[in-house]
């Protein structure tokens, strides 16, 4: 009898494991599907690694069940995982061949490196973070991708003694181009790299001809800093006593579709001239697929000890409105905190908003958390069906 309980045992827990997995499998096969087919990746190669790579895997296991969610999670020490969107438009940009020998900066996930393994012949991944490196390393060789080579330092010294490079990836973000990295950088080949201050960056593609780098200015992004030489020697500092937006009132634009400068994380907005309450532009947002994301986000800093509140005040309107399955697919205004290890310790909002009608103001003074060091606010649809139109917005400080 004991022999048969203990297979019984062994086939559900076998049974379980295989649950398991089809389910996991079955949340990359709609992550690739909802997050990046829908936003527009094509690369077919680079589709399927995505939907290859375990990104459980290198999520702490305390958000695994965020895992397959685009959006970025704290993996500790101050660094994130890029969200899943992030990671396959950085990797279809540099154009991967079977051949290259690609560098890449990394924050500590390994997720990136991983997710390069499939298409290439070796990925160079540095770890900026010692505690996190050592961890990725020890993940990437247990989970097999063994042309994976794992250094941990310095990003902006790069990796001389492999060099050079086919294609460079830059997952965390400087003020400038490091310029051993630039030397590494093979003729003819392909670096991306988040540049800008530090809440306002944009991917740069770089093309070395000649010995000179060719730049293009794509899509704006949120990286955590390089750290290093690259952090110290950074000229712009923010001001985290005197948090403000930038392009509040989406006047500013730029690149493909006249898209919002110092937005980023755009899905399914554009500006328009409809109806706009000031100046040429607002901000239009709309979804017909429920649960699907249409928002824009932008981050900055606030110190909670000094800061205790944000006065927050917009435009909008909303058009149209089917809200969504879940109670929070409502649109709304979100403001996102973050301790000084970039860990969530609490959100604030307006909203959410019900009633379709013409232009009116929405505001309040949304409490600050004193461990607060930094916040992301999100304007969005939440997984709404509807159209939303927003301009003029703003945050002030209110002093502790």
């Amino acid at each position: 009898m004991r022999g048969v309980l203990e297979s019984v045992a062994v086939v559900v827990l076998m049974a379980s494991v295989v649950c398991a997995a089809d389910s996991l499998r079955a949340q990359r096969m709609r992550m690739v599907k909802e997050s990046i087919e829908a936003e527009g990746v094509r690369n077919a190669r680079v589709l399927d690694s995505m939907r290859t790579v375990p990104r459980h895997e290198f999520v702490p296991l305390a958000l695994r069940r965020y895992a397959y969610q685009d959006s970025a999670l704290s993996i500790g020490h101050r660094q994130t995982i890029s969200p899943p969107y992030i990671v396959a438009y950085m990797t279809e940009t540099i154009d991967p061949r079977k051949t290259d020998r690609v560098l890449e900066i990394g924050t500590g996930s390994g997720y990136q490196a991983a997710v390069l393994s499939a298409l290439v012949r070796d990925v160079y991944t540095i770890e900026i973070v010692e505690p996190l490196g050592r961890l990725a390393q020890r993940r990437l060789k247990t989970l097999k991708y063994k042309n994976v080579h794992v250094r941990i330092g310095d990003g902006y010294k790069g990796w001389a003694e492999h060099a050079p490079f086919d294609k460079i990836i830059v997952t965390c973000s400087p003020e400038n181009v490091p310029m051993p990295l630039v030397e590494q950088l093979k003729e003819g080949g392909r670096m991306l790299i988040p540049l800008g201050e530090r809440y306002q960056q944009v991917f740069h593609l770089l093309e070395k001809r000649d010995g000179k780098l060719q730049s293009r200015k794509l899509i704006p992004a949120l990286f955590v800093p390089m750290t290093g030489i690259s952090e110290k020697a950074r000229k712009v500092k923010p001001d985290p006593r005197r948090p403000a937006l930038v392009n509040g009132d989406f006047e500013q634009s730029a690149g493909k579709g006249a898209q919002p400068i110092g937005w980023y994380y755009r899905r399914q907005v554009r500006l328009t001239g409809d109806s706009a309450p000031q100046g040429r532009w607002c901000l239009e947002l709309s979804n017909s697929q429920p649960g699907r994301l249409a928002q824009l986000l932008q981050g900055f800093p606030v110190d909670g000890r000094r800061v205790a509140g944000l006065h927050v005040r917009l435009q909008r309107r909303l058009v149209t409105l089917t809200p969504g399955r879940q109670p929070h697919q409502r649109p709304g205004l979100t403001i996102v905190f973050f301790d000084h290890s970039r860990r969530l310790i609490g959100e604030r909002g307006l909203g959410p908003w019900t009633q379709a009608g013409g232009w009116t103001v929405s505001s309040a003074t949304l409490v600050v958390p004193a461990r607060a060091r930094e916040a992301i606010l999100r304007v969005g649809l939440n997984g709404a069906v509807g159209r939303l139109l927003v301009d003029n917005v703003s945050i002030e400080p209110v002093a502790r």
